[in-house]
């Protein structure tokens, strides 16, 4: 299934910021939820803010714009931040490098205890491997996820009381109430 592309993405002047605020911040909108639906369709949880001009998200070469590193990408990135409700932290301190949460760990333990429910699994003890690339777990949204995200969405998961992330020997595993 390929990626549909938003109107805006073949109206050259999206490639610019706009002086006009109110523009601008339709403008940054926009781009944020490009780029949190490619990340999603392409299923990347991390980006470099360098290589990322590369990437089809910011350069079109269809109609041969791009969206330069300075100061435009960083201000991109800086309103995923601040619009998007926290789905990007930055890695480092020269804002280099990225996590992309298209989404929260919150609606990723929701996702994985409605198949650990749905399943009859409460009171199962699972592996972090088994979780996100398990036989079992083949087709479902997590399948695959990164193990970070997955601590995260476990995480949430044990604040509510859902869950025990334990440890066994040089692993992580979970336990699900």
């Amino acid at each position: 299934m390929s990626f549909e592309w938003p109107w805006q993405y073949n109206f050259p002047p999206f490639f610019t910021l706009q002086p006009n605020v109110d523009t601008r911040q339709k403008q940054l909108a926009a781009w944020c939820s490009l780029a949190l639906s490619y990340c999603r369709h392409h299923r990347l949880y991390t980006l470099d803010v360098m290589e990322a001009q590369e990437s089809p998200v910011f350069n079109n070469k269809k109609i041969e714009r791009i969206l330069t590193v300075r100061p435009n990408k960083h201000f991109v990135f800086k309103s995923l931040c601040r619009l998007a409700s926290g789905n990007l932290e930055w890695l480092d301190k020269n804002k280099s490098r990225c996590l992309v949460m298209w989404r929260r760990p919150e609606e990723w333990g929701k996702l994985i205890y409605q198949w650990v429910s749905k399943n009859g699994m409460v009171n199962s003890v699972f592996t972090l491997y088994e979780l996100s690339n398990g036989d079992d777990t083949e087709g479902e949204e997590f399948h695959g996820l990164e193990e970070w995200m997955l601590l995260r969405s476990l995480q949430a998961l044990q604040t509510e009381g859902k869950a025990e992330i334990i440890t066994m020997d040089d692993s992580k595993g979970v336990k699900f109430f």
